[in-house]
């Protein structure tokens, strides 16, 4: 089983911080596609009867935009790995991390698939290509009412099909074809920490660095962070992992356990998993990074693999936990494959930076 390269590991221990900023000007992108028509043809008013007899008028659309919503984590995937790395009353990023902005790019196709808005293009000849260069579609434009998530929706949307490799590199600026330069996501750190202001999670203020101010985002409500870190814990430390319900982590959310997972790897491939394990000794610090490396080996392949029995002694029900989320979901292996293609980005992430 593949593990990331030594030099990577020792890399990603180090504290991390900033790249560079992300440029200041926002994206162009087209305009959405026209609704189908068979969107045209729903009906947009209800009714039902009242308990005084009256009949209430609604749009049904709201039931199943509820539904859907009740499925989905009060925080994004991009919003937790933010987070982790936020430091909590300076309200900044490390400035020396290299990593943290394509790693985010990558967490909005991620986020895209496990809300199935895209998947793998549907065909067998694709098995001949490695993951990462196998083809994106949409298969459900409908809004998530998350402003990036959208905003890229709508990019692949109105493109041409594009590997996961390709889209993740193009939103992050990694291109020399001028003609794809528009595609760059802009400013997503700032945004999505805008994002999390909106939510409650952070404050805005300003600090003086030297010669110049920067806004900078505090945690304000630590409910969130303080979250996360157990979570990230249970799953590094615990032989038998179960997590708790949560307003982040709704019982009746799809793949809790698999999100957690891919969590964890995003994190890593950021840099900043160390800062949920610095109350942990110098050993177990050691042994979460070596699971973390099992975890990005094990679910960087599709289907995904099966760690050996010998490896097991943290997490040992992962395997079938996830497993049993992904026969519940149902027909999603084209979605969850994204996932996997994703994450082998991430195992490659030193040499691409």
């Amino acid at each position: 089983m593949a593990t990331a390269s030594g030099s990577g590991l020792t890399r990603r221990r180090g504290a991390g911080g900033g790249a560079s900023a992300d440029n200041e000007e926002s994206s162009r992108v087209s305009s959405p596609a026209p609704k189908k028509n068979d969107d045209l043809r729903s009906p947009e008013t209800a009714y039902e009867s009242g308990a005084n007899g009256h009949k209430i008028a609604f749009d049904p659309r709201d039931i199943s935009e509820n539904v859907e919503r009740a499925k989905q984590p009060k925080l994004t995937l991009m919003e937790e790995v933010l987070l982790m790395g936020l430091k909590d009353k300076q309200g900044y990023l490390s400035f020396w991390n290299d990593n943290i902005s394509y790693a985010l790019r990558g967490c909005i196709v991620i986020e895209l698939a496990f809300r199935g808005r895209i998947s793998m293009e549907k065909d067998s000849a694709r098995r001949r290509f490695p993951l990462a260069d196998r083809m994106i579609e949409v298969v459900d434009d409908t809004l998530t009412g998350e402003v990036l998530l959208d905003e890229a929706l709508k990019m692949m949307k109105s493109s041409e099909k594009m590997s996961v490799s390709s889209w993740i590199d193009l939103m992050s600026g990694e291109t020399w074809n001028l003609m794809k330069i528009g595609y760059q996501l802009k400013q997503v750190r700032e945004r999505l920490a805008k994002g999390l202001v909106d939510k409650g999670i952070l404050r805005t203020e300003k600090r003086n660095f030297l010669l110049f101010d920067m806004a900078t985002h505090p945690v304000v409500d630590s409910g969130a962070k303080d979250e996360i870190r157990r979570r990230v814990r249970a799953v590094l430390t615990q032989r038998t992992v179960v997590l708790p319900a949560s307003q982040f982590l709704p019982e009746e959310m799809e793949f809790r356990y698999l999100r957690t997972v891919t969590l964890l790897c995003a994190a890593y491939a950021a840099n900043v998993l160390e800062n949920s394990l610095v109350t942990l000794n110098h050993d177990a610090r050691e042994r979460a990074f070596a699971q973390v490396d099992e975890f990005l080996a094990e679910y960087s392949q599709w289907p995904f693999g099966k760690r050996a029995a010998g490896n097991a002694a943290i997490g040992a029900n992962l395997d079938q936990v996830i497993r049993d989320e992904i026969n519940q979901a149902g027909d999603r292996e084209l979605q969850l494959e994204i996932v996997a293609a994703c994450l082998s980005v991430f195992t490659r992430l030193d040499s691409l930076l």
